[in-house]
């Protein structure tokens, strides 16, 4: 560890935090139905013990309830940003989800799509790559 506390070995992201609109399918299903953006990205962090169903729902409640989902999706940032030892921080990750949604949702979507994961079909993908 470097004496700022954070590992020298963080990779950078493989899409920008900006560049949604290079992927208008992505960032157009982030901004139209961001539940179902971060079912599948939860489900396959959380490795199928979570459904992209369940996290949808725990989505759309805690976004009626307090109007900022991001409270909710900025773990699966971290956890995501942690498992693929990509560079950022808690904090970062707060603030991009409370502040652009819509943007963070789909750089994570990407990430995981630049990774080889088929977003659509879920946790069976990871089945297919024995993790």
């Amino acid at each position: 560890m470097h004496s700022s506390g954070k590992p020298h070995d963080e990779a950078p992201w493989s899409v920008g935090f900006c560049d949604c609109f290079s992927d208008m399918k992505t960032c157009c299903m982030a901004c139209l139905c961001p539940c179902i953006a971060f079912g599948r990205i939860s489900e396959i962090l959380d490795k199928g013990s979570t459904s992209c169903g369940a996290s949808g729902a725990r989505y759309i409640l805690i976004m009626c309830i307090t109007g900022f989902p991001g409270l909710y999706s900025c773990f699966y940032r971290s956890k995501l940003r942690k498992q693929y030892r990509l560079k950022g921080g808690c904090c970062g990750d707060c603030m991009r989800h409370l502040y652009c949604e819509i943007c963070a949702l789909t750089q994570e979507y990407r990430e995981l799509q630049n990774r080889g994961l088929d977003m659509s079909i879920g946790i069976s993908t990871l089945n297919h790559l024995n993790c």
